[in-house]
């Protein structure tokens, strides 16, 4: 049965705006992307083969375009279509950290942290520079590692809080593993930066893990 034999309030479409986006599934998003399916295969039941084979929504996307390309029910238009959105989606939650306004939720510091770092093979070590007012002055990649770590210098992130002239920090930095609780080495990392940043007048707001799941904010578990 095509999707338009489905009652209308469960076509993917329809469901999207009389009960939002949110409401819809993963396979449901994509076949929304996707539009029509395979001869034989709604664009839903396409979507749900594409998270079957690829073993989920994050490895689906974190694919770069020339692989997504490859798959059955893509093709190379979809695929940079795709790649053009997953962007569009970072820099929108950029334009909301950079157009001037002070940042009222932590969160929206842990999301864009994920969509920067989520995807990377090698563990980094971000940070978000505030100013007084927690307007973003800037982003940065402080520190890159390995598969299972990043050495982090409370002395180079100071360094650059002074030459930005920063008042306050979020930092975050991604697990590849996808293990998204913070490690006994994370805890202990927190507490140096904080202790260094002290010494200058320097705000830690928060400090964000990034895995598989939701963001983890150390501040919202009283380990900053």
């Amino acid at each position: 049965m095509q999707i338009r034999d489905w009652p209308a309030d469960e076509r993917p479409r329809e469901k999207l705006l009389s009960r939002g986006v949110a409401t819809l599934s993963d396979a449901e998003l994509l076949a929304v992307f996707i539009g029509s399916g395979l001869r034989g295969e709604s664009a839903v039941a396409t979507g749900q083969r594409l998270l079957l084979e690829a073993g989920g929504l994050r490895p689906l996307l974190d694919r770069p375009p020339g692989e997504l390309a490859g798959l059955r029910g893509l093709g190379l238009a979809r695929a940079c279509s795709l790649a053009a959105a997953l962007e569009l989606g970072t820099r929108h939650l950029a334009s909301q950290l950079e157009r001037g306004e002070a940042l009222a939720d932590p969160g929206q510091a842990g999301r864009y942290f994920a969509r920067k770092l989520r995807a990377l093979p090698h563990e980094v070590f971000a940070c978000l520079f505030l100013d007084t007012r927690h307007r973003v002055l800037a982003y940065e990649e402080l520190f890159r590692g390995t598969l299972d770590g990043a050495e982090v210098h409370p002395r180079e992130v100071a360094r650059r809080c002074l030459a930005l002239n920063a008042a306050a920090v979020i930092f975050g930095h991604n697990h590849p593993s996808g293990n998204g609780e913070a490690s006994a080495a994370d805890r202990a990392v927190t507490s140096r930066l904080k202790q260094a940043l002290n010494l200058i007048d320097v705000r830690m707001l928060d400090h964000f893990v990034i895995g598989d799941g939701p963001p983890l904010s150390m501040a919202a578990r009283g380990w900053v």
